[in-house]
């Protein structure tokens, strides 16, 4: 460290001109000589780019003292300088110009602390030899003078008597509101409502193109005819090309849209449907009977919307774990990590989807702490209608790879017991790793056949059953359900699923003070896995009744499909589809058991216990004899 000066100054403002200047440098110097120097900068520039024959129309023509100042050099006397300081608001934004004079500057009085000359600080308008030479190819002969620059008509130097007012601190925007004018709220009132003005007529002149366009192309595509037999077998062999099917089928529902008008007299509607459904498979990669279920199902627009939603992935979600972390703490922690994510929605409070992450959302370490799961959106439902209850025995009869059974752990607080099992021993490898990272404590996992219940184990305060299905409501995660799904498939699963659905039922006790609910859910959306095996649960078991699921959202059952009609209970349920709500397709259900027992016919009764099947014959009362 070298010895510190005693008397040590503060470091001189830096000045930002070319010229040097001796002496003490004061702060009116360095703010007039700032100036200066910005305006001989905008000077250099507007006569560098300004055209000839411009310049010479807007060129203003000297004032009498202008034209009495000297052109190119100033005479030396010993007299004083008489300085001429043009009116202007801003004194410090302008630096005083001198008249012809006899004493030149060296005698000139600068407004600063120190007497010294300023001579370098006004050199000639370029700083080099080679700028002057260009500028003189670019100006005209004409000799011009300090004022005829600083009077230019240019843009940027138009201010008070034609003098340019500089100030460091202004901006565009400032000077676009000076040019427009000071805006009020009046004003911007008023600009609102011509913005809304030309917004509605912009939308009625679009509603009307949009209607001559329609007309035009109504006209232009009623000629539209099917393609005969032959050559639908000719397709077979050369396919056409995608943008060829899209626009027939865009034609065929054009036509059934308005099929008494545009209909071809020859054909039926069943021969546009039977083309529309071939157009599709072919299209979109469906077999013949699930596109003929499907098409059963919705309208034809809303299938075309339903396959559309297929064709995109559904957005990521995880569920927070409230045994260790609350959803505001675990959102701040995943943001801080850079990724973007919201809520679900309002109907569950743990939720959370992410749009976007820079880490794999399965690998911080947030996830490996166990303070969320990956889990579907759709496989919140189920156990948002169960609603478990702390202290109860709950049963989870198809439970791998473990989101609802440790949902409900989560909901019961790691009180009583949640059994959770699964009949696929290499599936429950997941579901034990992941009660594990989630800290869960009362669940006790076992490998069955969902059947064997209640054979093995009963009198359940709660039941969830999440049937296996044919996963026609997750085809955006699995596209091989488009093709491998045939007639034969759907017959073994809903038989499965029947079988389930009263094990489940009969494992749940309807002596429960706080329980006695089942909660039947599938991934599909057919109506044979969904509202005909619920109605067929109801016949078999009239102890149990269907009870609102408590989602508010979600479209009611069928009471009636193709002809069948089922129990009007049915309305109770809730269907969710992926193109309605952005989520999987679901299917929820909710029973209350009534009792125990079951009425199989006029005098037997079924009692379900955990031991097995009571039966139990209703003994007659005899008549007393006339």
């Amino acid at each position: 460290m070298g010895r510190r000066a005693k008397n040590k100054q503060d470091a001189p403002l830096p000045l930002e001109l070319d010229t040097k200047f001796d002496g003490k440098v004061t702060k009116g110097v360095h703010d007039k000589l700032r100036h200066q120097a910005s305006r001989t900068r905008k000077q250099k520039a507007a006569a560098l780019t300004q055209d000839k024959d411009t310049r010479r129309t807007t060129k203003r023509k000297p004032t009498e003292q202008q034209a009495a100042a000297p052109v190119t050099k100033i005479a030396k006397t010993n007299k004083k300088p008489n300085v001429v300081t043009p009116e202007s608001d801003d004194d410090d934004a302008v630096t005083p110009m001198v008249d012809a004079v006899d004493g030149g500057w060296d005698n000139a009085e600068l407004e600063s602390d120190s007497d010294d000359d300023l001579d370098d600080s006004m050199d000639d308008e370029f700083d080099s030899a080679e700028e002057m030479l260009t500028a003189e190819e670019n100006i005209d002969e004409e000799p011009r003078n300090a004022l005829d620059l600083l009077g230019d008509s240019s843009d940027e130097a138009e201010g008070e008597g034609g003098f340019e007012s500089y100030d460091e601190f202004d901006t565009d925007d400032e000077a676009a509101e000076a040019k427009d004018g000071a805006v009020t709220f009046r004003d911007m009132e008023k600009r609102s409502r011509m913005l809304d003005s030309m917004r509605e007529e912009d939308a009625e002149m679009a509603d009307l193109e949009q209607l001559e366009a329609g007309g035009a192309v109504e006209g232009e595509r009623e000629l539209f005819v099917l393609p005969t037999e032959a050559q639908v077998e000719a397709e077979k062999d050369a396919p056409l090309d995608l943008p060829q099917v899209q626009l027939r089928i865009q034609e065929i529902i054009r036509v059934l849209n308005n099929f008494t008008q545009l209909r071809d007299g020859e054909r039926s509607r069943a021969d546009y449907m039977e083309q529309l459904k071939r157009d599709l498979c072919y299209y979109y990669g469906y077999n013949d009977y699930l596109m003929a279920k499907l098409l059963q199902l919705f309208t034809i627009g809303e299938a075309i919307e339903f396959f559309e939603a297929n064709e995109v992935a559904r957005p990521v979600t995880i569920r927070t774990n409230t045994l260790k972390t609350r959803r505001r703490d675990l959102a701040q922690a995943l943001i801080n990590r850079g990724v973007n994510l919201d809520p679900i929605g309002k109907w569950t409070k743990v939720g959370l989807t992410i749009f976007d992450a820079p880490v794999p959302i399965g690998a911080t370490p947030e996830y490996m702490a166990g303070h969320y799961m990956i889990q579907a959106a759709s496989s919140f439902l189920p156990v948002v209608a169960l609603a478990p209850q702390e202290n109860e025995k709950v049963l989870d009869m198809s439970a791998a790879p473990g989101g609802k059974t440790t949902y409900c752990a989560a909901l019961m607080k790691n009180t009583g017991l949640v059994v959770a099992n699964d009949a696929n021993k290499e599936r429950e490898k997941a579901l034990v790793a992941n009660v594990h990272r989630l800290g869960i404590s009362n669940t006790l996992v076992c490998n069955y056949d969902g059947r064997e219940f209640p054979k093995i184990m009963g009198g359940f305060d709660r039941v969830l059953l999440d049937a296996p299905c044919s996963g026609t409501g997750v085809i955006s995660k699995d596209a091989s359900v488009k093709i491998n799904k045939s007639e034969d498939d759907f017959r073994m699963l809903t038989h499965l699923q029947k079988e389930l659905i009263l094990s489940a039922i009969d494992s749940a006790n309807a002596a429960s003070p706080t329980g006695g609910f089942i909660v039947y859910s599938t991934c599909s959306v057919t109506v044979e896995e969904d509202e005909a095996v619920v109605n067929y649960a109801l016949r078999k078991r009239p102890n149990v009744k269907l009870v609102p699921t408590g989602l508010d959202f979600g479209r009611p059952g069928f009471t009636n499909f193709c002809g069948v009609e089922f129990h009007s209970s049915l309305a109770l349920t809730r269907r969710f589809f992926p193109h309605t709500h952005n989520m999987d397709g679901f299917f929820v259900a909710k029973f209350q058991k009534i009792s125990n027992k079951v009425q199989m016919e006029e005098n037997s009764f079924i009692v379900p216990a955990g031991s097995g099947a009571l039966l139990k014959k209703k003994k007659k009362k005899r008549q007393p004899k006339n």
